[in-house]
This record gives structure tokens, sequence and C-alpha cells, in this order.
């Protein structure tokens, strides 16, 4: 028997391995959507686009703890199961998948997951052991679940990079990239903006407004780096703000550019302790 939430008939609501296996049996073009929880418009986005292509769509809800350095980001990250599961239900997804840690590392050890060299930049330079902790339970995840394609947002470009080149050399399942979703003032839709006080949101918006007209005026290419640095520098002193990095990268391998075509400007930095990537 699938243990369900009685309110919702229709939705399956799968809380262990068993369940899931009974509910996906025989289901052909499945779609996957991995989040942890604390849905928004880019996740809707998501799922709409799954269930346009793909016969079936599943939605997992897990917060992995092993992608997170620090464990004050870990607990204070945001939950809201019940509100995750109305919003879902009014999409008529399939399933939902909310397995405890246990259902997700039961298995043995995955092969210890290393990045090259040349992948440790951006996030993964000042977030050790961030995406090897989040390719570890895509793999889990992908095993489990057994998906034809994974829907995943290219906000988290660098993660979207990485995941899509280790599960598609492993696994019969595609990866497909989905762009962006930006609210009103141009930010980011992410869980973390839920942490942040109205003021926050505000120097945010003014930021990343910044930056998008900033991008625009890059075209003469040997003083971009240049250009860059001087940007990176006036916008941590205008909004007091810690900017972890700033960097023009193309989007095919994430090697440094100084030519904005096919290339997008990547930075991450920190308003009060809550820390916020894009890439525009």
């Amino acid at each position: 028997m699938f243990y369900l939430l009685k309110l919702f008939i229709q939705m399956k609501i799968l809380f262990n391995k068993d369940d899931l296996n009974e509910a996906l049996y025989n289901v052909k073009n499945l779609g996957f959507v991995p989040t942890m929880g604390s849905l928004h418009k880019g996740h809707i986005s998501l799922i709409k686009k799954s269930k346009k292509i793909c016969n079936k769509t599943i939605v997992s809800i897990f917060i992995n703890p092993t992608q997170f350095n620090n464990k004050a980001d870990f607990f204070r990250y945001p939950r809201n199961f019940k509100k995750d599961i109305k919003i879902l239900k009014k999409l008529n997804v399939n399933f939902v998948f909310k397995p405890n840690k246990e259902q997700v590392y039961t298995s043995k050890k995955t092969k210890k997951i290393k990045l090259l060299k040349s992948q440790k930049i951006l996030c993964a330079k000042y977030r050790k052991g961030h995406f090897e902790g989040v390719i570890e339970v895509m793999e889990r995840l992908t095993k489990i679940i057994k998906p034809t394609k994974i829907f995943m947002g290219e906000k988290d470009f660098q993660q979207l990079y990485l995941v899509k080149k280790y599960i598609e050399k492993k696994y019969d399942s595609k990866v497909i990239p989905c762009k962006t979703i930006r609210d009103n003032n141009s930010i980011a839709l992410s869980s973390r903006n839920l942490n942040l006080k109205k003021s926050q949101l505000i120097k945010a918006a003014k930021l990343t407004k910044e930056l998008i007209n900033f991008k625009k005026n890059l075209k003469i290419k040997k003083e971009i780096v240049k250009n860059i640095y001087q940007k990176k520098k006036e916008l941590s002193q205008k909004y007091k703000v810690k900017i972890e990095y700033l960097e023009l990268r193309n989007k095919i391998n994430l090697g440094k550019s100084n030519n904005i075509n096919n290339s997008n400007l990547f930075f991450a930095y920190y308003v009060n302790n809550i820390r916020l990537i894009d890439n525009i």
C-alpha cells in the first residue's frame, strides 16, 4: 500500500523506495524534478516543462545534508512541506517522493566523487565538498527513480553543468536545462530568498539590475577583465556586501572568457549571512 496523505487522492506521495518502485512500475517517459522543497515559480516552471514533454512527472523533496558545507546553512534552509504539497496538487503532479536520509543513503557508498582541478572554480572553490554532495545525491536519486529526463534550472549553472556531465555519462537519463525564472525586480528566484528581509531583497535587486546593465556594456575585449575587477570592488563598497566572485565564463565548459558571446557573468555574494548566486 502507498503511504498517502489522505487529503490528496490523485497525487501519490511516497516516503520509501518500496512504494516508489511499486508506483513507478512500468511507467514510461518519466520526468523528474529534484528539489529541496520551499517551492517557488522557478520550480513550477521546471514541473510544467516536465509535464509538457513527459508522460508522468515525479518531484522529489529532500534537503540533502551532504551538500551543505555549513551546518548552520542546513538548519536554516527553509522548510514548508504542507505548502509544497498544495502547490504540487494544483499542478497535478503524478508523484511526490519525500524520503528521509536513510532511504536515500541506505545503499552502500558510491565511488568517491572527485572534481577535476579545472572544475574547482566559482562555487566549487568556495564551498568545499558541496558539488561532490550534489552529484552523489543526484546519482542516488537517479538510480532509485530511473527517470527518462531530469529537469534542472540554469540559475545554478555550475551545478547543472556538473550534474549533466556526470549523470549522462553513467545513466540513460537526459538532463534538460531550463531557463532562470526571475521576480519583477530581476532577482533570480531561490528558496533562500525567503530568509531575506524586504530591505535585503531591495539591495539584492539593485545589485542584480546593475550587473545586468553592466554585462550589456561589456564590449571591448581587452578591457573586460579590468572592468569586471573594478565593478566587483565598486559594488562591494556601494552595497556593503561581500562578493565572493564576479567572473565572465563561457557556457560550454565554464572556461574563463574575454568575449561576451556565448558567455555568462557569474556571481556569488552575501547579504548579511545569506549567500546568493546568479548568472546573466
